[in-house]
Protein backbone atom coordinates (compact mmCIF):
# COMPACT_ATOMS: atom_id res chain seq x y z
CA UNK A 1 0.00 0.00 0.00
CA UNK A 2 1.44 3.30 -0.67
CA UNK A 3 1.08 5.69 2.25
CA UNK A 4 1.57 9.38 2.18
CA UNK A 5 1.95 11.37 5.06
CA UNK A 6 4.14 14.52 6.41
CA UNK A 7 7.06 13.48 8.34
CA UNK A 8 9.26 16.27 10.07
CA UNK A 9 7.77 19.11 8.17
CA UNK A 10 8.13 17.06 5.05
CA UNK A 11 5.93 15.38 2.63
CA UNK A 12 7.18 11.35 2.49
CA UNK A 13 5.30 8.71 0.74
CA UNK A 14 6.05 4.83 1.74
CA UNK A 15 4.96 2.01 -0.38
CA UNK A 16 4.30 -0.92 2.25
CA UNK A 17 2.48 -3.99 3.14
CA UNK A 18 -0.96 -3.37 5.03
CA UNK A 19 0.52 -4.64 8.34
CA UNK A 20 3.24 -2.75 8.28
CA UNK A 21 3.51 -0.71 11.63
CA UNK A 22 4.56 2.86 11.75
CA UNK A 23 7.76 2.68 13.45
CA UNK A 24 9.08 0.21 10.56
CA UNK A 25 7.75 2.33 7.96
CA UNK A 26 9.61 5.46 9.85
CA UNK A 27 13.22 3.09 10.43
CA UNK A 28 13.24 0.87 7.80
CA UNK A 29 11.61 2.96 4.76
CA UNK A 30 12.65 6.50 5.72
CA UNK A 31 15.41 5.44 7.65
CA UNK A 32 14.48 7.70 10.52
CA UNK A 33 16.31 5.35 13.48
CA UNK A 34 15.58 7.38 16.46
CA UNK A 35 12.45 6.17 17.01
CA UNK A 36 13.65 3.09 18.53
CA UNK A 37 12.13 -0.01 19.03
CA UNK A 38 12.26 -1.61 22.45
CA UNK A 39 9.31 -3.99 23.03
CA UNK A 40 7.15 -4.30 19.89
CA UNK A 41 4.05 -4.56 22.30
CA UNK A 42 3.53 -0.83 23.27
CA UNK A 43 4.84 -1.46 27.10
CA UNK A 44 8.15 0.90 26.73
CA UNK A 45 6.96 3.85 25.09
CA UNK A 46 10.94 4.29 23.10
CA UNK A 47 8.61 4.15 20.16
CA UNK A 48 6.86 7.06 20.72
CA UNK A 49 6.42 10.20 18.00
CA UNK A 50 3.73 12.69 17.41
CA UNK A 51 1.34 11.91 15.28
CA UNK A 52 -1.42 15.10 14.88
CA UNK A 53 0.15 17.04 17.64
CA UNK A 54 -0.41 13.81 19.67
CA UNK A 55 2.35 11.24 21.18
CA UNK A 56 1.51 8.29 20.28
CA UNK A 57 3.33 4.47 20.79
CA UNK A 58 4.05 3.59 16.96
CA UNK A 59 4.74 0.12 17.66
CA UNK A 60 0.64 0.19 17.99
CA UNK A 61 -0.25 2.10 15.11
CA UNK A 62 -0.03 0.68 11.54
CA UNK A 63 1.43 2.83 8.72
CA UNK A 64 -1.81 2.89 7.10
CA UNK A 65 -3.37 4.80 9.81
CA UNK A 66 -0.80 7.45 9.37
CA UNK A 67 -2.26 7.87 5.61
CA UNK A 68 -2.70 12.17 5.90
CA UNK A 69 -1.37 12.61 8.77
CA UNK A 70 1.32 15.48 10.42
CA UNK A 71 4.18 12.64 12.11
CA UNK A 72 6.88 14.05 14.22
CA UNK A 73 10.01 12.18 15.42
CA UNK A 74 12.74 13.10 17.38
CA UNK A 75 14.73 13.75 14.33
CA UNK A 76 11.75 16.62 13.46
CA UNK A 77 11.96 18.19 17.23
CA UNK A 78 15.14 20.38 16.87
CA UNK A 79 14.83 23.48 15.27
CA UNK A 80 16.31 23.14 11.25
CA UNK A 81 19.21 24.67 12.60
CA UNK A 82 20.29 21.97 14.78
CA UNK A 83 19.16 24.02 18.20
CA UNK A 84 17.84 21.21 20.59
CA UNK A 85 14.20 21.69 21.52
CA UNK A 86 13.80 23.24 25.01
CA UNK A 87 12.96 19.43 26.22
CA UNK A 88 15.72 18.10 24.27
CA UNK A 89 18.27 20.66 26.43
CA UNK A 90 16.64 20.25 29.64
CA UNK A 91 17.04 16.25 29.39
CA UNK A 92 21.03 16.90 28.81
CA UNK A 93 21.52 19.83 31.28
CA UNK A 94 19.35 17.60 34.22
CA UNK A 95 21.38 14.50 33.23
CA UNK A 96 17.79 12.49 31.82
CA UNK A 97 19.45 9.75 30.19
CA UNK A 98 21.80 7.00 30.52
CA UNK A 99 22.43 4.49 27.82
CA UNK A 100 20.12 6.21 25.52
CA UNK A 101 18.09 4.27 24.30
CA UNK A 102 14.65 5.26 25.57
CA UNK A 103 15.55 8.81 25.44
CA UNK A 104 13.96 9.37 22.39
CA UNK A 105 10.37 8.17 22.85
CA UNK A 106 11.08 9.81 26.84
CA UNK A 107 11.44 13.24 25.60
CA UNK A 108 8.45 13.10 22.35
CA UNK A 109 6.40 12.13 25.52
CA UNK A 110 7.73 14.36 27.31
CA UNK A 111 6.92 17.09 24.73
CA UNK A 112 3.31 16.08 24.55
CA UNK A 113 3.07 15.89 28.67
CA UNK A 114 3.93 19.60 28.90
CA UNK A 115 1.66 20.39 25.95
CA UNK A 116 -1.59 19.22 27.33
CA UNK A 117 -0.23 19.81 30.80
CA UNK A 118 1.80 22.69 31.21
CA UNK A 119 1.44 22.91 34.95
CA UNK A 120 1.63 19.02 36.17
CA UNK A 121 3.42 18.60 38.96
CA UNK A 122 6.33 16.09 39.73
CA UNK A 123 3.51 13.61 40.89
CA UNK A 124 1.70 14.32 37.70
CA UNK A 125 4.39 14.24 35.24
CA UNK A 126 5.19 10.76 36.89
CA UNK A 127 1.58 9.21 36.53
CA UNK A 128 1.74 10.90 32.94
CA UNK A 129 5.57 8.87 32.01
CA UNK A 130 4.01 6.07 33.17
CA UNK A 131 3.81 4.51 29.70
CA UNK A 132 7.70 5.10 29.30
CA UNK A 133 10.24 2.77 30.77
CA UNK A 134 13.53 3.46 31.50
CA UNK A 135 15.56 0.55 32.70
CA UNK A 136 19.14 2.54 33.98
CA UNK A 137 17.67 5.22 35.53
CA UNK A 138 15.96 5.85 38.77
CA UNK A 139 13.36 8.20 37.10
CA UNK A 140 14.36 11.36 39.19
CA UNK A 141 16.80 12.95 36.80
CA UNK A 142 13.68 12.62 34.08
CA UNK A 143 11.41 13.81 35.97
CA UNK A 144 13.33 16.99 36.72
CA UNK A 145 14.54 17.23 33.23
CA UNK A 146 10.64 17.43 32.15
CA UNK A 147 10.23 19.96 34.86
CA UNK A 148 13.10 22.14 33.47
CA UNK A 149 11.65 21.71 30.11
CA UNK A 150 8.09 22.57 30.53
CA UNK A 151 9.56 25.79 32.88
CA UNK A 152 11.69 26.61 29.29
CA UNK A 153 8.25 25.28 27.17
CA UNK A 154 6.47 27.97 29.10
CA UNK A 155 8.28 30.60 28.52
CA UNK A 156 9.31 30.02 24.89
Amino acid sequence: MQVQFTVNGRAASVDVPPNTLLVHALREHLLLTGTHVGCDTSQCGACTVHVNGRAVKSCAMLAVQAQGAEVQTIEGLAAPDGTMHPMQAAFKECHGLQCGFCTPGMVMSAVDLCTHHPKADEGEIRELLEGNICRCTGYQNIVRAVQHGQKAMASA
